[in-house]
């Protein structure tokens, strides 16, 4: 399949002085949707791309402090307290305000799901409807889950990155990564970074185990993700113990699908399932052979964008 190639590219400044990159693709007339990708730290790939026949307008963005946004959170001198949900929040209402768009659907994947209902949550009237592949939900329950629990399942992978770690008697896996991650000896954070993005590849490993291969991606990369990641992941991602489920009644009345393999353990089936029964008029779509990601659910994606299509026009 051949690349798309986006039809307009753009830097928009911030008031605390981030620059977030953005791009379009699809009809320009078409609906508006807004693409929000996982990690946190991940940044656009181009496969989220519409072509020109598309009844979509699509918007994508490298997400606060990774990809092509600036600064990136390993800058030297970069702020971590500017790096929250809420700020990223921000970022994405600027971006629709810049754009003059008015009301646009939310689509994420992984991380991005999360985000993608914090942002509806935060801004309701702006949300025509959200489709939601490898659901999250910003939960502490799901943190520990997939920084600790799931090591049940990869004991060995869980026991190297738990030592790689570094971590003290009593102190936090992910406080202790957030110390190496930040270290002033560049040698020190690009261990944990490794470490880190080889535990990442271990629990997305059991249906695809090359599907991701963090491992191979350029340093510079890994220690981005890795650190929005521990970041993210040590302060519950900025939205308490109950993630989404704390507002989740802002939002329950605009159309969603949920989009998830039985076979992910990054992210329990039970989590898109819980979502689902909290949600009136919710569609869930379980594809029982895939994990965190696939051809099939990708597909399915697609499909549930064809479905969200007419009840978002008829919002508009």
């Amino acid at each position: 399949m051949p690349l798309v190639e986006p039809h307009a590219t753009g830097m928009l400044p911030t008031r605390d002085g981030a620059q977030i990159y953005w791009e379009t693709s699809g009809d320009p007339d078409g609906v508006p949707l807004v693409w929000l990708h996982g990690g946190p730290g991940s940044g656009l790939g181009p496969g989220y791309r519409h072509g020109p026949d598309s009844p979509w307008h699509v918007v994508g963005l490298d997400q606060r402090a990774c990809g092509r946004s600036t600064p990136l959170v390993t800058d030297p001198g970069f702020d971590l307290s500017t790096l929250t949900t809420q700020a990223m929040i921000g970022d994405i209402e600027l971006l629709r305000r810049h754009l003059g768009i008015e009301r646009w659907a939310v689509v994420g994947g992984s991380w991005g799901t999360t985000l993608a209902m914090a942002y509806a949550q935060a801004h309701p009237d702006r949300v025509l409807g959200l489709a939601l592949a490898l659901v999250t939900d910003g939960t502490a329950e799901s943190v520990r889950w997939i920084s600790e629990s799931v090591g049940a399942i990869f004991p060995e992978q869980w026991e190297r990155f738990s030592e790689a770690s570094g971590h003290r008697p009593g102190q936090p896996l992910l406080d202790a990564y957030l110390e190496r991650l930040t270290d002033p000896d560049p040698g020190i954070r690009a261990a944990a970074a490794l470490a880190w993005c080889a535990w990442e590849d271990a629990h997305v490993s059991l249906v695809h185990p090359t599907a991701h291969d963090l491992v191979v991606r350029d340093p510079a990369f890994q220690q981005v993700f890795a650190l929005q990641v521990a970041h993210s992941w040590a302060n519950n991602a900025f939205l308490g113990d109950d993630g989404v489920y704390e507002h989740l009644d802002r939002i329950t009345h605009l159309p969603v699908f949920l989009i998830h393999g039985r076979l992910d353990v990054s992210g329990p089936l039970g989590t898109a399932w819980r979502l689902h029964r909290s949600w009136p008029g919710s569609t869930l779509i379980v594809i029982d052979d895939e994990g965190h990601g696939g051809a099939r659910l990708s597909a399915a994606l697609r499909g549930a964008l064809d479905e969200l299509l007419p009840l978002v026009r008829e919002a508009r």
